[in-house]
């Protein structure tokens, strides 16, 4: 028995979504037989992998370099494959201090002399040449500015052309309109944010991370306490990325060795690296370079829908809040059977 072809896409008049199997099949087949993977982006390091469609999630504990660590893979990002254009979201960190750290890194003079603009005639040569480097780089990087909430994210991303969107960091966005508590959200954050990766963007999530119990016993932010469990705020944060790592110490004696734990990986391998963080001129660098990546050649990104249309679809399908009466009846409701409960015991 022969049956008509669905298309991809069905909305049964019940309100069910979902795509066919044999829909689905020739064009994932076709893929397949390509030899094609996914699209991703070169950085700094092997890994994470980072590109369309992925939210990658990178914890760690105050001081331990995140937005150092995001800033160098970002830019050694759009350095890496000249078409792709990064939307910087810090809301801590101004641009001229970020774009510090990067100028120390490239001309390997110190952070300290750069932040004060205390340059000599030794630095001139370094100073010319990194700087001429970052002017081949500039004009595909964007920082927005405030209001650091989703809506915003989703405007500059819009208007910048963003393919990589780097939040940093998570548990300090909000959502307009949005008093609920830190926990609810951060949920919801994620929500936007893997929505986003949907429509094509590379998304980078930073966040912080709660102290665990080193060997000791001792609270502490030591890479051998931290798990999946130490983002702070939500769950929803290691469930909804699908790559998840932690920046911290190895030995919280001997700041400058780090571990970029790999705790999560959706698609691939688990890489966990060691990193030398030389703080003097705001670099990472690796301790071994054993881990080999797939070759990833500098790619151009694909296009991608409008995150301002993928807030709308979301925010339109999710259950309206209820007005101040509604909550009052519930609240005396809930009250009430309270009460009938305690009279009946």
């Amino acid at each position: 028995m022969t049956r008509d072809r669905q298309p991809p896409f069905v909305s049964s008049a019940s309100g069910a979504r979902f795509i066919t199997g044999e829909s689905f099949f020739a064009e994932w087949s076709d893929n397949v037989h390509s030899g094609s993977g996914p699209v991703l982006y070169r950085h700094a390091f092997p890994f994470p992998e980072i590109g369309p469609g992925l939210v990658t999630m990178i914890g760690g504990a105050p001081a331990a370099g995140k937005t150092t660590f995001s800033m160098q893979m970002g830019v050694e990002m759009v350095r890496f494959n000249p078409e792709i254009r990064l939307l910087i979201c810090n809301c801590e960190m101004t641009p001229a201090a970020l774009m510090d750290k990067t100028l120390s890194r490239l001309s390997g003079i110190d952070a300290h002399d750069v932040r004060h603009r205390r340059f000599g005639e030794e630095h001139a040569d370094r100073l010319a040449a990194a700087l001429a480097t970052i002017e081949t780089f500039v004009d595909r990087i964007a920082f927005m500015t405030a209001p650091f909430d989703i809506r915003n994210v989703a405007a500059t991303a819009d208007a910048t052309g963003a393919d990589v969107i780097v939040i940093d960091y998570i548990q300090r966005f909000t959502i307009p309109s949005d008093d609920s508590e830190a926990r609810h959200r951060v949920n919801r954050m994620m929500d936007y944010l893997r929505r986003f990766a949907s429509a094509g963007v590379a998304v980078v999530v930073i966040s912080a991370v709660g102290r665990s119990r080193d060997r000791a016993g001792r609270s502490s932010y030591a890479s051998e306490g931290l798990s999946l469990a130490s983002f702070r705020e939500s769950s929803e944060l290691e469930f909804g990325a699908d790559d998840a790592l932690i920046l911290a110490p190895v030995d919280v004696d001997d700041p400058e060795v780090v571990r970029l734990a790999h705790l999560k990986a959706r698609h691939g391998m688990q890489v966990t690296q060691d990193l030398m963080f030389d703080r003097r001129v705001q670099s990472f660098s690796l301790i071994d370079p054993a881990p080999v990546a797939p070759s990833t050649p500098a790619v151009a990104p694909r296009r991608r829908t409008s995150l301002a249309a993928e807030i709308r679809l979301l925010w339109e399908s999710s259950a309206p809040a209820a007005d101040d009466a509604s909550r009052e009846a519930g609240s005396q409701s809930r009250h009430g059977d309270g009460d009938d409960a305690g009279e009946a015991q």
